[in-house]
């Protein structure tokens, strides 16, 4: 039992559940719902019972690369599971999930359905053993605008207008530009077991310069239509740094201690940044 429980958490990645609620609260930015039972029972979905289903399933088609992979079996980088523990892994997914579809089905309506219907297609396009876009470079990035579906969430679930179509188009840049720095770190274990990932193809420097691309693009996004200059001032100073990383070490990858490092820092800056995003409603409404 000890196992079990202690899988399952790992299966949810713990070290990404500051970003998972950092995108559940942009909606509700300047809105006082802390009292509000749905708000809780939101937040805690989108960390621990989504998240566990998204990794889960994600690690189901991950056996081979996830094996041999050093980062894997801890909080941060999440669960690396046995064949017979990924067997039992669907149904501690369902067991999990069934509570809350069925509060979400009375607390939202029927178009929670179309939420989840969304859900399953965006994954298993991606984790599908013969045509999964995960090893389908390009496409393997814009499948992280599946991200965006905890936006719509946080929106029905708590009865708050959707967020302005910039902070959309921000929400799916930050999440492939985090995807493809994953995949510039994966990119030995990934390469060793045959996946054509983005950076697999492309190599660790252009794919450091596309990050950066993008980082500029959501800084430019955030100036001109959150009128935020010092979320804009973060993503640019980022945004310029994988350029110069990429021209000093290429090819080079961060050692996983190096690794660890840059996670609990960002954790740190998710979760110290969450109060002020949300005090100013700094992406609910545009500039």
């Amino acid at each position: 039992m000890k196992d079990l429980l202690r899988n399952t958490l790992l299966v949810s990645r713990p070290g990404l559940w500051a970003t998972q609620l950092w995108f559940y609260l942009l909606p509700l930015g300047g809105r006082r719902l802390l009292d509000e039972p749905t708000f809780w029972l939101g937040a805690f979905y989108v960390m621990f019972p989504l998240s566990h289903l998204l990794y889960g399933w994600n690690d189901t088609a991950d056996y081979q690369t996830d094996q041999q992979n050093p980062r894997k079996g801890n909080l941060l980088f999440g669960a690396r599971l046995g064949r017979a523990e990924l067997r039992r892994l669907p149904l501690q997914i369902a067991v999990v999930q069934v509570p809350f579809a069925l509060a979400f089905a009375l607390l939202i309506g029927p178009r929670f359905l179309l939420w989840v219907a969304a859900v399953v297609a965006v994954n298993t396009a991606y984790n599908h053993p013969r045509v999964g876009l995960k090893g389908r470079p390009g496409w393997d990035l814009i499948c992280q605008a599946g991200y965006l579906l905890v936006f719509v969430l946080s929106s029905w679930l708590n009865e708050v207008p959707q967020l302005p179509w910039p902070a959309f188009v921000f929400g799916a840049l930050f999440a492939m530009h985090s995807h493809l720095f994953h995949e510039v770190t994966d990119l030995a274990p990934d390469a060793a077991a045959g996946r054509r990932t983005t950076a697999v193809v492309i190599g660790a420097a252009r794919s450091k310069l596309l990050v950066a691309v993008m980082l500029l693009v959501e800084s430019a996004l955030v100036l001109a239509y959150f009128d935020s200059l010092m979320v804009a001032a973060f993503l640019g100073l980022a945004g310029i740094g994988f350029p110069l990383d990429a021209w000093l070490r290429r090819n080079q990858t961060i050692s996983t201690d190096a690794l660890k490092v840059v996670f609990v820092i960002w954790n740190v800056v998710a979760i110290t940044s969450m109060y002020w995003v949300w005090r100013e409603a700094l992406f609910a409404e545009l500039g």
